[in-house]
């Protein structure tokens, strides 16, 4: 009888080691207002090597507890409420240096110029691969 606790004493170990290595891992913060996006990034994200938190708004990212703990922020231009942009400079205002990959359905190379000038790391464009997504979280996290 001694080994089945033992055993659920083990597993429970492992979860507690396994939380611990998820809570050291970057947060990588995922805005946007479509559901298969925040539904789909965090598995990749994770298999990067991310810890990841999605919200729907740029209003639901700057109520969170996340506002201090994101390393990189990918976020979506065009949202209902607050834009993509809009929360770029809010975050500007308040003095969070988060570096931003913007991603967008939009093709307007015109846009992805202003917002790289503004400082963004990157904009990719839907649908983009896992490799260029990669490549620009791993711009945000060492930039030359």
């Amino acid at each position: 009888m001694d080994a089945l606790p033992r055993k659920a004493h083990s597993c429970v170990m492992e979860l507690r080691q396994e939380r611990r290595a998820v809570e050291r891992r970057p947060l990588v913060s995922v805005v946007d207002d479509d559901e298969s996006v925040r539904e789909s990034l965090p598995d990749l994200l994770g298999e990067f090597g991310f810890a990841a938190r999605t919200f729907s708004s740029g209003e639901e990212f700057l109520a969170s507890d996340c506002l201090d703990q994101a390393r990189c922020l990918i976020l979506d231009i065009a949202m209902p409420g607050m834009s993509g942009p809009d929360l770029q400079r809010e975050l500007k205002l308040l003095g969070q240096e988060i570096p931003i990959i913007f991603i967008t359905a939009s093709t307007d190379k015109s846009a992805r110029r202003g917002l790289l000038e503004q400082g963004a790391v990157e904009c990719l464009f839907k649908p983009f691969s896992d490799t260029d997504l990669l490549k620009a979280i791993n711009m945000a996290f060492h930039p030359k």
